[in-house]
């Protein structure tokens, strides 16, 4: 029963988390669509307006990639994948999680605090007049994206585990209070 609170907590988390992209990717929108109003009926176009553009787009992607994985979204290999039981599906998302997802975004994450810390030290701003100041902020977002997909893969992996314990032997049912169940 604790696996499953654990599993509640992350699946509330990651709910949240789309949430708030959501509200990004609505913003993005509405920058988009003043940006061409403006450049094609004014003939006036904003280089800020055209960064921010990219900096959503960006937060967008990055904080995306976990919400995907939690929501099952991302890739695979589905027509090989659909044919396993509920447990080896369980046991091939812990492995691929486990050995390929988290030493990949540990890397990352580990990685780039040099990376921000760099343009923080420099006060890097765009290089095109008009842009935006502060690139550090956004550069920032690379470590903080992956350390909730660092959060979200531990909480699949719990996920997971909760599926591989509860499958049916012949692994065609997902059993009753898995987080499937509460969508």
């Amino acid at each position: 029963m604790l696996l499953y609170s654990v599993e509640r907590l992350f699946q509330r988390i990651s709910r949240l988390l789309g949430r708030v992209l959501a509200l990004v990717f609505l913003l993005m929108t509405v920058n988009i669509f003043y940006d061409v109003v403006m450049r094609y009926f004014f003939h006036n176009s904003s280089v800020a307006m055209q960064e921010m553009e990219w900096h959503l787009f960006s937060i967008v992607i990055l904080f995306g990639v976990s919400v995907a994985l939690m929501e099952e979204g991302h890739v695979r290999v589905d027509f090989l994948y659909d044919r396993f039981s509920q447990r080896k599906k369980a046991v091939i998302n812990i492995i691929g999680t486990v050995f390929f997802l988290l030493p990949l975004a540990c890397l990352i994450f580990f990685g780039s605090f040099e990376f921000v810390m760099d343009s923080y030290g420099m006060n890097e701003i765009s290089e095109n007049p008009g842009g935006l100041p502060y690139r550090w902020v956004i550069k920032g977002m690379i470590p903080l994206a992956f350390g909730i997909l660092i959060f979200n893969a531990v909480g699949y992996t719990v996920k997971n585990i909760n599926l591989y314990r509860q499958a049916d032997t012949d692994g065609k049912n997902v059993p009753h209070g898995s987080m499937e169940d509460n969508r």
